[in-house]
């Protein structure tokens, strides 16, 4: 059964497929829990930012409350608890002024939790690019912990492959009639091709999971501009071939330079790294290069027009602005010539 409620069903637990738990380990009841008694689950990959959306969800739960409960589980490294499902929520509450959230507590181990906490976060609508690899990446780990084989291997060109079996259970929240939620196992026997359940549950094709993964091999600073759409997903892909000190050394060239790798760019510096003939030379040389339909640009260096913006601006604020000044400075030498 779905939970309902307005703008608060995001990260909800709602048929979480691939975990499989023991009978009884939640009793069907809702605790209210501080705030404070519920730590950020451990390298969680979702972010949660202070926007639109989550402004929108404060408003909604300073006038109706937390209308869908979140998850969490005994913290195993101390007292409290730790959250599975419901950061944002947590954030929103917070930030509205509630000290106690209506919370499911389930006993989970470390690999079901990971499953659980991934299946219900990918249910956001607005996901970067970053926060979808790791999160691949870690619930496939997670299967693998369990003794599932996950044969996804990361390639961008390639051979498919071998398909792989795993055991999976289905679990599902739903909801008594008395009032009290649940989590129970959905019935399935068999074996089941693990690439292609993934691939079905997360609504990709089993290669484009393997590119999601392939960006976790990247740099912080390169990941940062894939999220920023500074740099086209396939060029990613392509740039996380190369070790790490070769990724600085290209950051460092697209910083001065103010340029990124076309998609073609981007494959010759994967294939030079594989040949270990790159270095911060053949980048440059490489980079240099006129992009096809390239048209001519001024470059400025960031650092120098940083200064005279508020430090909340953004690339395209910049842009805009910028262009809104040399237009009106056109309009000021035309005005002033037609006297």
């Amino acid at each position: 059964m779905k939970m309902s409620g307005k703008k608060q069903n995001d990260s909800s637990i709602v048929q979480n497929k691939g975990v499989e738990i023991k009978k009884n380990i939640f009793d069907g009841k809702i605790q209210y829990l501080p705030l404070d008694q519920l730590a950020d689950f451990k390298n969680h990959p979702f972010k949660v930012e202070m926007n639109t959306e989550l402004f929108e969800l404060m408003q909604s739960i300073e006038k109706e409350g937390v209308l869908v409960p979140l998850l969490a589980r005994p913290n195993l490294a101390g007292e409290g608890y730790e959250l599975i499902a419901g950061h944002r929520r947590k954030a929103a509450s917070k930030w509205a002024g509630v000290d106690k959230v209506p919370v499911m507590v389930a006993e989970l181990d470390d690999n079901q939790a990971v499953i659980a906490m991934v299946d219900s976060n990918l249910q956001r609508e607005h996901i970067k690019p970053s926060e979808k690899a790791f999160a691949y990446r870690m619930r496939l780990e997670a299967m693998k912990q369990q003794g599932k084989r996950t044969d996804l291997t990361s390639c961008q060109v390639g051979k498919k492959t071998e398909n792989s079996t795993v055991e999976l259970a289905e679990v599902e929240t739903y909801m008594a009639e008395n009032g009290e939620w649940g989590i129970r196992n959905m019935e399935k026997s068999g074996k089941i091709d693990s690439n292609k359940e993934l691939a079905k549950q997360v609504g990709e094709s089993q290669r484009q999971i393997n590119r999601y993964i392939r960006l976790t091999y990247l740099i912080p600073q390169i990941l940062d501009m894939v999220d920023e759409e500074k740099i086209a997903f396939t060029v990613a892909v392509e740039l996380s071939y190369l070790n790490e000190e070769e990724q600085y050394e290209l950051h460092a060239v697209m910083d001065m330079e103010q340029c990124t790798p076309s998609l073609s760019q981007a494959n010759r510096l994967k294939r030079m790294s594989q040949s270990g003939t790159l270095d911060m030379d053949a980048i440059y040389l490489v980079m240099e290069e006129e992009k096809p339909n390239q048209r001519e640009q001024i470059r400025i260096r960031s650092d120098r027009l940083n200064p005279y913006f508020p430090e909340d601006y953004t690339d395209r604020q910049k842009i805009e602005l910028i262009e809104n000044l040399v237009k009106e400075w056109h309009r000021e030498q035309v005005q002033s010539k037609s006297r």
